[in-house]
C-alpha cells in the first residue's frame, strides 16, 4: 500500500483521467446550485423558483388548492354545510404543529451546521499538515499531500454513496485496502505509515511525527463524525408524524374557512399550506446535509479548496527550489566567465 506521486495515477471506472475530471467538473457545476445564495431582493421574493423549495411542495400545494376549490363550491351550493367546522381548533393545532415543526427543523439544522463544521476542520486540517511538511523533500512531502487530496476526495465519494477507491485512484494507490470497507481510512493510515517510516530512517524526529499524527488523528474525527451524520438519521416516527399531521391540517382547513371566506379561502389556505409543507421538505434537506439536494453541502466545491490549496502549495515549493538551485548555479558561471 503505496503513495503515488501523480494526481492522476489511476482512471477508475471513466475509463481515463481526462474523463475523471470532466465528471468532477459536472459535479461542481451540480454543487454550485447548493452552495448558499445571497439574501433575496424584492424580485427573488416575488418571481425566485429556481433554488427555492417549492418546486419540492407543488403537487402538495396543487392538491390543497383543488381541496379547497371542492369545499369553496360545496359552501356555495349548499350554504351552511360546514357550520359546525369552527376555526378555533385550528388555530390550536396550527400553533402546535408550528411549534413541534419548528423544533424538528432546529435539530435538521443543527446537523447540517456541524457536518459543515467539520469540513471546515477539514480544510484547516489539511492546511496545517502540509504547513508541517514543508521541511521534508520534495518526494515525501508530495506523497503525504497527494494522500491529503486522496483523504478528501475519498470521503466526498463516500458520503455521496460513490466509488471511494476511484475517486481516491485519482491521487494515491491503496493497493488492496482500496477493495477493504473503508478505503478512506485506508489512505489515513498509508500517510501515517509514510511518517513512520521517515522517523526510522532519521529524517524526522519523534516530536515531528507526534505533530503530523495530530492531524491525521483529526482527519480521522472528522470521518468519524460525517458518518455519524451520515448513518444516524432523524427518527422517522417523529419526521412522519409531523409530516402526517401537516396534511391533514392542510386538508380540513379549507372547510372550516369556505362557508365565511368563499372564494378568498384559497388565500389563506394556500399560504399556511406553502408555509408547512416548505419547512417540512426543507428539514428533510437539511436532515441529510451530504446529499444532492439544492440546501445540502456543496461538497465537491469543498473537496476542490484542498485539492487547489494543495496542489497550488507543491508547485509553490517546486518553484522555489528551480529558483534556488538555479542561483547557486550563478556565482559558479560568473567566476568562469572571469
Amino acid at each position: 500500500m503505496s503513495l503515488t506521486t501523480s494526481p492522476f495515477s489511476g482512471a477508475g471506472r471513466y475509463g481515463s483521467p481526462i474523463d475523471a475530471q470532466e465528471v468532477d467538473m459536472r459535479n461542481v457545476r451540480q454543487d454550485v446550485e447548493m452552495r448558499m445564495r445571497r439574501q433575496p431582493t424584492m424580485w427573488d421574493i416575488a418571481f425566485a423558483v429556481k433554488g427555492t423549495i417549492l418546486p419540492r411542495i407543488a403537487r402538495h400545494l396543487m392538491l390543497i388548492a383543488l381541496i379547497s376549490i371542492i369545499a369553496i363550491l360545496a359552501s356555495l351550493e349548499q350554504p351552511g354545510i360546514f357550520a359546525r367546522f369552527g376555526s378555533v381548533p385550528f388555530t390550536l393545532i396550527g400553533i402546535a404543529l408550528s411549534v413541534f415543526m419548528s423544533f424538528r427543523n432546529n435539530a435538521c439544522y443543527s446537523r447540517w451546521w456541524e457536518a459543515r463544521h467539520l469540513w471546515g476542520e477539514l480544510i484547516i486540517a489539511c492546511r496545517s499538515l502540509a504547513r508541517q511538511t514543508a521541511a521534508l523533500a520534495p518526494e515525501d512531502r508530495t506523497q503525504i499531500i497527494h494522500g491529503l487530496c486522496g483523504f478528501t476526495a475519498g470521503l466526498t465519494a463516500r458520503l455521496r454513496r460513490n466509488n471511494e477507491a476511484d475517486a481516491i485512484g485519482l491521487w494515491c494507490n491503496i493497493g488492496a485496502a482500496a477493495k477493504g470497507p473503508n478505503p478512506t481510512n485506508a489512505v489515513l493510515e498509508s500517510v501515517g505509515n509514510r511518517c513512520l517510516q521517515l522517523v526510522r530512517s532519521g529524517k524526522i524526529d519523534s516530536i515531528q511525527y507526534s505533530v503530523l499524527d495530530g492531524q491525521l488523528s483529526t482527519l480521522a474525527r472528522i470521518q468519524g463524525g460525517c458518518e455519524r451524520i451520515l448513518n444516524t438519521p432523524v427518527p422517522f416516527s417523529y419526521s412522519l408524524l409531523l409530516h402526517r399531521t401537516a396534511i391533514v391540517f392542510c386538508t380540513m382547513l379549507p372547510f372550516a374557512l369556505a362557508g365565511s371566506l368563499g372564494w378568498w379561502t384559497l388565500l389563506p389556505v394556500l399560504i399556511v399550506a406553502y408555509t408547512f409543507f416548505g419547512l417540512d421538505a426543507l428539514g428533510h434537506q437539511l436532515e441529510e446535509p451530504f446529499s444532492l439536494a439544492p440546501n445540502a453541502l456543496p461538497l465537491y466545491s469543498l473537496r476542490q479548496i484542498v485539492e487547489r490549496e494543495m496542489t497550488s502549495i507543491l508547485e509553490l515549493a517546486n518553484n522555489d527550489a528551480g529558483n534556488g538551485s538555479q542561483a547557486k548555479n550563478l556565482p559558479a558561471s560568473g567566476q568562469n566567465d572571469h
